[in-house]
This record gives structure tokens, sequence and C-alpha cells, in this order.
């Protein structure tokens, strides 16, 4: 197999489980988590492991919990004065950790921060946000260019977190190294690509956790998580991969934790470059794979081969009402034949994900079948996200969690055409998909709003900017000793409510 490995993480691996030996003290809660953030800025980024740990940072106006249900954040209660106006009533003596309390002028200035350049890797969740009024210093009124259906979910994304005005200004480009929330937790220390350590806020308004220590270790090898869990160094430990599972479920030491993810993984065509500008040659590439064999030998038993972009769980979703893709290698070379296509190389881009890996590599055997010569490239997460950004990949495997569940936040982020320069790593720009995404968001939910996602999930299809890889599963492991923990289809796992019970 060619192959290109752009990051060695085994010196990581082996500092990142080293620690003094013996069970963790009850004040010191200790995750093995695949991926380190990329930032701590809420708007910075827009990638999971990131989110995560802005969970425990910070808080938003509203909560959504595991079913979507909303309920009260920073936020006591709220009034919709009109499709476009939101009025907010602010919780009085929330504190900073910087010892300021949280007023009107901080939700102002994390909003319309959000609304800037700062904020371009979350804009298919601000881009709406016209301004924010002051009404005294704990009621704002958010105002939107347009009716946005969508848009009072999104509050709960890490995007909507409230931030301290005069520590982000002082802090400049640093804030994301230097984070300032209202979250029951802050930050103690950070070795970047290694670990995070944070320490319980005593001065959180809400329920404060029970433990004093939360340390998220970042550990890319699924073994070395599973071994961190049978030797103790690790409390909870995500992703627990295939292999893995039978392990964990025969410790009677260790539980297992399964949910349906609201995520899709997909093969993602660069639409900029030749010839995959052509959609009758993606078509043609599409034909050619065995997605429903790739998806069985690389996540084995774990998960579904997706019908549609939209996962099954988020509303409106037509995802299990179409039929499973059927490779066929002879109209794959036809369609190539009928477009000009010869000798064409390529490369495949993925991180260093174990399943991800393997399913390119039977990507890579199965386009030589049609006389596509193939080059896989693995890369460390956060030069893969970079890397992305840059427009010289080909073809490339990633994920997308629709961490708000609504139908717009499933396609918008990666599809629409100012998710470009964000999380749109495919460059896809289609203004009748736009109009379509514009359309869902302005119809409240109903038979009109589910007939727009329905036409929007078979256009995109149709289209194939991306070829549908998988819908996972959360699953995580956990110590016997840790309660109050379950992981979330959305994969912002809360460690709030965990402990370490003695």
């Amino acid at each position: 197999m060619k192959k290109t490995v752009s990051v060695l993480f085994g010196l990581v691996l082996v500092l990142s489980l080293c620690t003094v030996a013996g069970a963790a003290p009850k004040d010191v809660l200790i995750v093995a988590d695949q991926y380190d953030a990329t930032t701590m800025d809420p708007i910075a980024h827009n990638d999971v492991p990131s989110s995560r740990v802005c969970f425990e940072l910070y808080d938003t106006l509203i909560f959504l919990d595991n079913e979507g249900n909303v309920s009260p954040g920073l936020a006591e209660s709220w009034e919709f004065l009109s499709g476009t106006d939101y009025k907010f009533h602010l919780r009085k003596g929330v504190k900073f950790h910087n010892g300021e309390e949280m007023k009107a002028d901080d939700v102002l200035y994390s909003m319309m921060r959000a609304t800037t350049d700062a904020g371009a890797k979350i804009a298919t969740y601000s881009q709406n946000v016209k301004d924010v009024e002051i009404v005294d210093d704990y009621t704002v009124i958010v105002h939107l260019k347009v009716v946005d259906y969508s848009f009072f979910s999104s509050l709960a994304h890490s995007w909507g977190s409230v931030i301290n005005r005069k520590a982000t200004e002082a802090a400049g480009d640093s804030f994301g190294m230097n984070p300032v929330g209202t979250g029951p937790f802050r930050l103690v220390s950070w070795q970047k690509g290694n670990r995070y350590v944070l320490e319980r806020f005593d001065e959180y308004w809400g329920p404060k956790p029970k433990y004093k220590t939360l340390e998220v270790r970042s550990v890319p090898e699924p073994t070395s998580r599973t071994i961190a869990l049978e030797t103790g160094e690790a409390d909870i430990a995500f992703p627990i991969v295939h292999n893995d599972l039978k392990r964990i479920e025969e410790n009677e030491k260790l539980v297992l934790y399964r949910k349906p993810q609201n995520s899709t993984a997909y093969i993602g065509f660069n639409v900029t470059k030749k010839p995959f500008d052509n959609v009758n040659v993606r078509q043609a590439i599409y034909a050619a794979l065995d997605i429903v064999g790739i998806q069985a030998a690389s996540y084995r038993g774990v998960g579904k081969v997706p019908g549609t972009l939209v996962p099954s769980a988020v509303k409106y979703s037509i995802n299990d009402e179409m039929p499973p893709h059927q490779q066929d290698v002879e109209k794959a070379k036809k369609m190539l034949a009928d477009a000009g296509v010869k000798n064409l190389r390529l490369e495949i881009w993925t991180n260093e994900r174990k399943e991800r890996v393997d399913s390119a590599t039977i990507v890579q055997a199965q386009l030589e079948e049609i006389g596509i010569q193939s080059e896989i490239k693995v890369l460390e997460w956060g030069a893969y996200l970079n890397g992305l950004q840059e427009k010289t990949h080909d073809l490339f495997i990633l994920g997308w969690v629709s961490t708000v569940p609504d139908p717009n936040f499933a396609v918008s982020g990666l599809l629409e055409t100012t998710a470009i320069g964000a999380s749109n790593y495919t460059f896809y720009s289609d203004p009748k998909l736009d109009e379509l995404l514009a359309k869902g968001r302005a119809l409240p939910d109903g038979d009109e709003r589910a007939a727009v996602y329905k036409e929007m999930q078979l256009y995109i299809n149709e289209q194939l900017p991306m070829m549908y890889l998988h819908n996972d599963e959360s699953i995580a492991g956990t110590q016997k000793t840790v309660k109050g923990f379950a992981p979330r289809s959305n994969e912002i796992h809360s460690f709030r409510e965990a402990w370490v019970e003695e």
C-alpha cells in the first residue's frame, strides 16, 4: 500500500499515558480523548474536541439535553417577540473566572464578536445576527436579519458561549490559550497535543462538579485508550473502536456505553479541482466503490451506511428511506470514458483514525479496478484541518456531527457557500442548495419544512459533492466507579455531572 504518514504520534502516546502509578484520587477525573482541542476560543473552531472543552469552560444562554430539550442557561427566561427578535432575561450574580459579574454588555460583545472575521469558522451559526440591543444590565434583545427557525437552538452550541469582554480584549489573539468564561471549570494548564487540566470554579452559579480537577489527555491510538482504562490510568475513554468492545464488556471493572450518534462520515471531493468539478466524474467514482462493504470491513458492526447527509435522529431526515448504494464497476468505467478521464492519479487524505485509514485503503484498491491510481496521505488532526483549508487535496475522509439537532446544521456547515473558509472542505457552492437552505430556515416546523429538506437531501445525493460512508455511534468506556456520565449523540460529552465514587 502506498501511504504517506505525515505525523508520527508514538512518542506522544507514550508520554500521554505516563502518570503516577495507582488509581486516580477521588477529586480528579482523568479522560482519554482521541484528539486534543485546537483552540479554547469558542468561535475560533468548529471541531468536536474543541467544543467539548468549551462546554466545560463556558455557558450559553440556553442548554440542550441529549434529547434536544431546552432548559435555561445564562438566561433565566426568554420571549419570542417576533420571528427575528428574541428577548433574554439574564441571571444575576453570575461570575466569570476573573471574578467579574456577567452582564448584558458581555452578551452583546460575545455575539457580535462571532459575526466578525474572528468567527469565520462558525459563520453558519452567527451569520444571521443583525445586532444585540441592551435593555438593561440583565436584559438583551437579539435581532436577526431574517426569520430563522433553526437559530434559537443553535444558541446552545459553543458559538453562543458568553465570554468576558475585558479579559478577551486584554488577551487579544492569545485568548484561545487564555480562556475566561462562566463555566464550572477554568483552565489550569494546556500542553498542546498532549493534555489540558481544568479545575473546578467554586464561584460557579449552577450545580458545582463533585470533584476538583478534570484532566483530558490526547490519545490518538485506540488500543492505548483501552489500555488506559484497563490499567486504571483513565476513568473515561472514547471513542472505543470495534476491536476493543468485547475487552471492555467482559471486564468486570469497566462499563461500555453505546449511543447512536448524530454524525455522518463521508468521502469528500475537492470540487474546485478537475476532474472533480464534473458531477459525472464524481458519480463514476461513487459507482466504483462498494460503500456497504467498505463500511462493514472498516467499522465491523458499529453504526450503519447512510443514505443521505442528514442523520436518522435529526428531524426531517430521509436517511432510512434510501436504498443501499450498489457498486457498478462497468458503469463507472463507462462514465469515466464518456467524461474523457484517463490515467487519473489522486490523493486520498485522512486523519489517523484507524477506521478512516482502513476505509482509505479499501477505496484505493477499488479505484485501481477502474484505472485510477491513488496515494493515501495520513495527517495529525490539527494539521489535517489546516491542510484542508489550503484547497490542494483531491479526496478526503472526514466526519460531521450535527451538534444542534436541526437539519439546517446537518447540511449548512458542510455545503453552504458561506461555510467555505470554515468547514466546507469540498468548497462546493451551489445557488440552488443555498436557496433551499435559506427556505428551510425561514419555515416553521411542519409539512412544508419537511418537504424542503426532503428535496434538499435528494438534490445533494444527485450532485454528490461527497459520498456518505458511515453513521457512527458514540461509544465510551468508563471505570465502574464513574457515576453521572453518559455519552451524548452530538459527541459533546459532559463531565459536569460525572464523578469518581470512592
